[in-house]
Parts: structure tokens; sequence; C-alpha cells
């Protein structure tokens, strides 16, 4: 299961269970359980009922105590880890609780200069909202999340009453969770996204680009709803789940890389050959390949292709400025299937020779390393000779036909 989270009005502890709910009703029954298995009978009671703000329909969670005033402060990390540690919550649901409550911890320790097993929550340090990241937490587990993707957040403005005194919205803690993610602003004062907000979105970890996977199928969607009201939005979070087509049974897996390439008619052969050759060896890079091409005013020119690992594509295009003289780079991102393989080493004529063996729809290939190929003195056929015995001892240590592969490596 897909989650794309689109944050409205924002994110909060109970607008996520609400769209949880509005989309996964049937787990609704089994709330209370999770909270007398974590320890927290009578503690706190749940309500989540339908509700309708003049613009939307959707499902409003609330966590109402049950505690006197004065059993309801603040509780050290410690403390919460323990009470989740001892809880009887299924591994998963107790792993992912433990999860999320490290991510504000972290957070809260390093804003306030602690060690994290010295911080003390106020907040989120009250039953009811410890209680919001256990029910989150199973939420996630049961409806099989594997994956998520978030559309830019929204700012906020003006400030917010904590026990710390007024503090700038998003709070502290709030933005060093969400460093990295995608910012707007819309113009709208208040705060928009809260602490437990912030660290369940942390801990489902989104993809970029608000990328689905491949194949996604729209399965349903679901509409939590804050308690504040802002002007002219809807203060909800919605949730559209996808299901992923069933995996294939290939012999390939796919993943995702990003391809860059650009053109240069005005460097020295020598100079771009050494650029080149940085670039190639720079982290993340896949593979270059390079050709020449007849471009405007009919220059002859370099064509460059890179190959990255999505992650490094911002470091691969910094060497490509910074080693080059292109003044502009087309990326995109690319799917790619690779073929399942090994390397084997066959042992012949006193020497280790690597061949790799690729698992293809039609059967195992085999094919050596040409730069073992090195012996002095062949020449063409002895290498081809060499080639096809040291392949063949191949296909019989994998206990196969052996198969050519259809052509060169990629």
């Amino acid at each position: 299961m897909h989650l794309q989270l689109d944050l409205v009005g924002g994110i909060s502890g109970d607008m996520f269970i609400g769209a949880m709910l509005d989309s996964f009703p049937h787990l609704a029954a089994a709330l209370p359980q999770q909270l007398v298995l974590a320890g927290f009978r009578n503690l706190v009671q749940l309500e989540h009922q339908p509700f309708n703000d003049g613009i939307l329909t959707g499902t409003r969670f609330k966590v109402s105590p049950a505690l006197t005033a004065e059993d309801h402060g603040h509780r050290h990390h410690s403390e919460i880890r323990q009470i989740l540690l001892d809880s009887q919550l299924s591994d998963a649901v107790r792993q992912a609780s433990l999860d999320i409550f490290q991510l504000l911890a972290v957070a809260e320790a390093k804003i306030h200069g602690k060690a994290v097993a010295d911080i003390a929550f106020h907040e989120i340090g009250a039953w009811d909202s410890i209680a919001d990241v256990v029910c989150a937490a199973y939420l996630i587990v049961a409806a099989g999340i594997r994956s998520c993707s978030v559309s830019t957040l929204p700012l906020g403005r003006g400030q917010v009453h904590t026990a710390h005194g007024n503090l700038p919205v998003p709070a502290p803690a709030t933005a060093l969770l969400l460093e990295g993610f995608a910012f707007h602003d819309d113009g709208i004062a208040g705060e928009r996204i809260t602490p437990t907000g912030a660290a369940i979105l942390r801990y489902l970890n989104p993809t970029a680009n608000q990328q689905l996977p491949r194949g996604a199928t729209l399965a349903g969607t679901g509409y939590g709803f804050g308690s504040k009201r802002f002007a002219g939005i809807a203060n909800v979070l919605r949730i559209l789940r996808f299901t992923a087509a069933p995996p294939a049974d290939n012999s390939w897996h796919e993943d995702e890389i990003v391809q860059l390439e650009f053109e240069i008619d005005d460097q020295s052969p020598e100079d771009l050959a050494l650029a080149l050759a940085t670039i190639r060896a720079s982290h993340g890079v896949i593979d270059l390949i390079q050709g020449t091409a007849l471009a405007k005013k009919n220059r002859q020119t370099q064509w460059i292709r890179i190959l990255a690992e999505a992650p490094a594509a911002n470091a691969v295009l910094t060497q490509c400025f910074n080693q080059t003289s292109t003044l502009g780079i087309r990326q995109q991102l690319v799917r790619r299937a690779i073929l399942d393989r090994q390397e084997l080493q066959v042992e012949a004529d006193g020497r280790t020779y690597r061949v790799k063996a690729a698992v293809r729809p039609a059967g195992t290939s085999v094919k050596v390393e040409m730069d073992d190929l090195d012996t002095p003195g062949l020449n063409h056929q002895g290498r081809q000779q060499q080639r096809r015995m040291l392949e063949q001892a191949a296909a019989a240590q994998l206990g196969q036909a052996h198969k050519h592969p259809p052509g060169g490596e990629q």
C-alpha cells in the first residue's frame, strides 16, 4: 500500500489518524484495544465522528484525557520509552511507536542542547498525545503502508504557545524534523504542522517529487480534519491510497536513475578527457557515454550522457558544471531493468578468471571479463578459444546449459 499525503490544512497526529480512519474505517474498532495493550486502560477516551466543514466531508478524531490536570503533565523520553517497551503491543506497532518518539526526542534534544534521555516532553508527553502516536503507529502497520509520497508543506505564520513560551511557527523541533522537505507559503497564519504530525511524516519517509510506485492504482481516499479553522481553506489532511501492481515473476528487478545529457563544442579534447574521467569517478555515477554530433552552426560537438544514482544527481550535476564548459544540462528520471547476476571464478592455466553470470528469461548466460583475457601472445582467435573454454567451465559450474549473451553488457 502506498499513501499520498496532501497537506491542504497541514498535519497533526489527530488529522493523520482521522484521515486513516476515513480511508480504513474497519480499523477503528481495534484502536481502543491498542491503548489497553499499551497500558493506557481508562486513561483516555477515543472519539471519531463524521465531520463536514462546509467544504469537504471526512472524519475528525479526538483523544479525550480521563486523568486529572495534576496527573496530566510532562514526561521524560526515558519514561515513555519504558512504558512502550513494557507494553503488550505487537512488535511492529511497538517499534513504530518507539521510532516516532525517538524522532521527536532527537529533535528536542538538539534544539535544547540536552541528551536524548534527559528530554522532558510537555504537550506531547501527555497521555492523549502518547495515544496519538500509538494509534498512528497501529494504523500504519495494520494498513500495510509500504511507501509514501507527500505534497509540498504549508509553512504557516505567527507564533504558537508552548510550555517553553511563545515560539515561532513552525516550532523549532517541527522545523528540524522537516529539514529537506519542500514548503510553500499560502499566506495563512497559524501552526499548520505540529511536532507529532512532523514526526509521523518523517517516520513515513516520503519519496521526493510525489513519486508513485509503477503501476499504482488509486484504491480510495480519506480526509482527516483538525480542530482549528482557517479562512478560505479546509483544515484537512487528505490521503490517497494506492495499490501497486503485483510484482512480475521476472528474472530482473527495476529501479529509477537520473539521466543527464549535454553537449560540448568549446573545450579542448585533452581537457575534456580529464574532466570526463573526473566525472566518471564521482560517487553515484553508473556510466558515462561520449559521442560526436553536429550541433548549431554545423559545429562538431561532443555529446555526453551520464547515468547516475538518483540521490547523487545534484552532486554529479555540480561536477559537470565545474569540470566542463557546458551552460546547461538536461536531466530526467528514468526507469531501468537490471538482470539478476553473479560473478563466478574459474581456475585455468594457474590463473583465476572472472565470469559474469546473468539470469535471463530464456536461461542463464555467462561471459568472461574481457580484461582478464590479456594473456601475452594471444591473438583474436586465441582469445575467442580461451573465452569459450572459460565460459563452458563456468556454465558447468552453474550446472546449466551455456547460452551466449545477445550483445554486450550494460
